[in-house]
């Protein structure tokens, strides 16, 4: 009984879920940025230009600034130049980091150090390797100064600034194929993208592919980290039910599961680890 409480769960949850199109902007994608076209390399970001790009995402109202670290690093940071009310009706200029992530080096989507609504005060320095505000001594990938009233912020030591002024058309999602569920369930209707939830615990990206002779592989993308993980499964005897294992460096992973049969666009069940079993459902993704 167990096994299925986790359909109870569906009840309170879209059936689908979209990515956003910062999401879209992996490691592999910000490598190829120095020389794209729709990209502009900058020595220094104004506020101006800021407010010239702050649309190129759609949904999203700040500019995608694209970063190589000082460590040889990429990063993408959505950035707003801003100012913070301070007593006494003060007010004085900011460099807002939106959102940021940094990419581990030769990872798909390995994030090394990741934020939000980070408030850079003229002066200071931000170390996109580190994900941390970092004094001179320390050095950073960018300074933000208004000198005269005059705000930019700027790269430090070897790091590079680009900025898009069009979003790059790598990044747009692969229109999939609409699954449509026919009156006969078929184990391919299990290939897709999902949104995974593990018991209220992880998150991941899951991808599936089935082969004719109804093996299960594919991938698992952490959501805490973007670390890729190998998957390798059976559909059953029964035509919507998956076992699949997902094999991380110290443990496995077991997943029993079965696909609405009415749409194909949820997958719950149970999963054992180490002894213990848990619920999860994962939401198969949909593009924009």
């Amino acid at each position: 009984m167990s096994r299925w409480l986790s359909l109870l769960t569906l009840a309170v949850v879209p059936l689908a879920v979209r990515a956003d199109a910062f999401d879209n902007y992996t490691n592999p994608l910000l490598e190829k940025v120095p020389g794209a076209e729709g990209v502009q390399e900058v020595k220094q970001l104004t506020p101006d230009l800021l407010s010239d790009h702050d649309r190129v995402l759609p949904g999203i109202t700040a500019a995608l600034v694209v970063v190589k670290t000082n460590e040889g690093r990429f990063a993408k940071v959505l950035v707003l130049s801003a100012q913070q009310k301070l007593a006494g009706g003060r007010r004085v200029p900011i460099l807002l980091l939106d959102r940021f992530v940094t990419y581990k080096e030769g990872s798909d989507q390995t994030v090394l150090a990741s934020g939000k609504n980070v408030y850079l005060f003229p002066g200071f320095r931000f170390s996109l390797d580190l994900g941390q505000v970092v004094p001179e001594a320390l050095g950073g990938d960018l300074r933000f100064t208004a000198e005269g009233g005059r705000r930019r912020v700027e790269p430090v030591g070897k790091a590079e600034l680009y900025v898009l002024t069009r979003p790059l058309p790598e990044a747009a999602p692969k229109k999939a194929e609409k699954l449509v569920v026919g009156a006969k369930f078929e184990p391919r209707y299990f290939s897709g993208t999902y949104k995974l939830y593990d018991d209220g615990r992880r998150t991941a990206t899951l991808r599936l592919k089935v082969e004719p002779n109804n093996d299960v592989s594919g991938w698992y993308y952490s959501g805490k980290d973007g670390r890729k993980y190998e998957v390798s499964g059976k559909v059953g005897s029964v035509p919507h039910a998956v076992q699949f294992k997902v094999t991380f460096p110290r443990s496995v992973q077991t997943f029993y599961g079965m696909l609405f049969t009415g749409d194909g666009r949820a997958l719950t069940g149970t999963s054992v680890m180490q002894g213990r079993e848990t619920g999860f459902y994962a939401l198969r993704e949909e593009s924009r």
